[in-house]
């Protein structure tokens, strides 16, 4: 291309200066020839120094096309390889793992009446945080998961949920590590999701705790089949000469009626604590902040213990109804078996249209408002009443007797947050003797909680 357009430029010179060159000498005509021959070769010059530039600007233009290109190769595998969802906390899902967050906070007020008489510093108002947990869980290719969970509320680190799991077939888990028996129904109910801001008096007085221990749960239809053995909890593991054994089991049948969920069911702990420990069985007056029991067995010597119990549950829309029963044997040597006894039973309703209790997996659970604050609503408000008693009298032991008559209002504007109300009513009989001796009397208590989990 550039040989052309020079040699055009020369015929074009010479037809220029033929004419004048016959009036011309020989020696004009040459140095005229010369300088324009100088004047061509300085422009083909500059023409090849501008083909080079956009032969390197080519280059150029194309090394960054395939950079850019592989970029969004890369991002678009990295994109696919790691994916986030939302599940109340961003979850982190890749390579067949998955991780998320969790945790939750539980800020408590109460106020206790005393009865006359009766002088307490754990009476009148107080406060706690009641709970502060922080973990993570998440699953493990082949079918695996874990969780671990710590409690931070108390100012030191309390080991709540440790264990991993294994998906053994479709219908059988198994758990190894920091979990809770089989106790029952509201006992396994996460905390994020009772009736009340406390559990019935049964669950708290027989020493309900986490243990370590390993388990299996089979889910067959509408029955689900759990057992397992256990040690200590975690932290008293180090304990020299804890070598106690509890063997936990649970059955449930849990129906769909239609529209209505039913559960039924039964659970056995059996405790070989292979050493003879103070047990003393004892409940706080329906709240947590005050530090006082009313009713209590007193410190005895116990070496085994049997627990059984019955579960029942009823959802119907807005409607619900819960109760369960429970039998406390202490074996104690030398002395006679005492049995106690606790029971509850509660109904629920929600004033909100379109809203129900949770239930999966043979326990309640969250409360999804079908007209959250977060979408325009006011949220789930339900109402509870229960009656909670409690018997620790027997075989020469005189714990106390408690009638407890309960209310409460929850109210849940979103999937994660929720406030409750609650009164109790408590009426002893056999209790903590008041200055004047008197054993039966009744206290009032109110509570209240600020909730937020993820």
């Amino acid at each position: 291309m550039r040989t052309t357009y020079v040699s055009a430029i020369a015929l074009m010179a010479a037809a220029g200066i033929a004419t004048p060159a016959n009036a011309q000498d020989a020696a004009e005509v040459q140095a005229q020839l010369q300088e324009m021959r100088a004047q061509m070769q300085a422009m083909a010059a500059k023409i090849d120094s501008l083909e080079s530039q956009l032969a390197a600007a080519n280059a150029k233009a194309d090394t960054a096309a395939q950079t850019s290109t592989t970029a969004l190769a890369a991002a678009e595998a990295a994109k696919s390889d790691t994916k986030v969802s939302w599940k109340g906390a961003p979850q982190f899902e890749g390579k067949g793992f998955t991780f998320k967050p969790r945790g939750r906070m539980q800020y408590d007020i109460g106020y206790l009446g005393a009865p006359d008489g009766y002088v307490n510093d754990a009476t009148g108002f107080g406060s706690e945080l009641r709970r502060a947990y922080l973990g993570f869980e998440g699953t493990i290719p082949g079918g695996f998961g874990y969780r671990a969970e710590i409690n931070v509320a108390d100012q030191k680190l309390e080991v709540t949920d440790l264990y991993v799991t294994y998906e053994a077939g479709k219908s059988v888990k198994l758990t190894l590590g920091q979990q809770k028996p089989f106790w029952g129904l509201e006992e396994l109910t996460s905390d994020l999701f009772p009736s009340f801001t406390e559990r019935a008096a049964l669950n708290t007085a027989f020493g309900y705790e986490r243990k370590v221990g390993l388990t299996a749960a089979v889910t067959q239809g509408d029955v689900i089949a759990q057992a397992g053995v256990f040690t200590d909890n975690i932290d008293d593991l180090t304990d020299d000469g804890n070598s106690e054994l509890t063997y936990s089991g649970r059955l449930v049948f849990a129906p769909k009626l239609g529209d209505s969920q039913l559960h039924l069911g039964a659970n056995v702990n059996m405790r070989d604590i292979n050493a003879d420990k103070g047990v003393n069985y004892r409940v706080r007056p329906f709240i947590h902040t005050p530090d006082v029991r009313f009713i209590a067995t007193g410190n005895m010597t116990v070496d085994k213990e049997l627990g059984y119990g019955l579960e029942a549950g009823y959802i119907n829309g807005p409607f619900h109804v819960a109760g369960e029963t429970h039998w406390q044997k202490a074996s104690r040597i030398g002395f006679d078996d005492p049995t106690f006894f606790g029971s509850y039973a509660e109904v629920g309703y929600f004033l909100t249209k379109g809203d129900t209790r949770g239930y999966k997996n043979g326990t309640f659970d969250r409360i999804k408002p079908a007209n959250g604050v977060d979408k325009g609503g006011i949220g789930a408000i339900q109402v509870n009443l229960r009656y909670d008693y409690l018997d620790l009298n027997d075989a020469g032991i005189v714990g106390g007797k408690q009638d407890g008559y309960e209310a409460s209002l929850i109210w849940t504007p979103t999937d994660y947050m929720r406030f409750i109300v609650n009164y109790g009513r408590m009426n002893y009989t056999d209790a903590v003797a008041l200055p004047n001796g008197d054993r039966s009397y009744g206290v009032d208590a109110f509570g209240a909680r600020a909730q937020i989990d993820f």
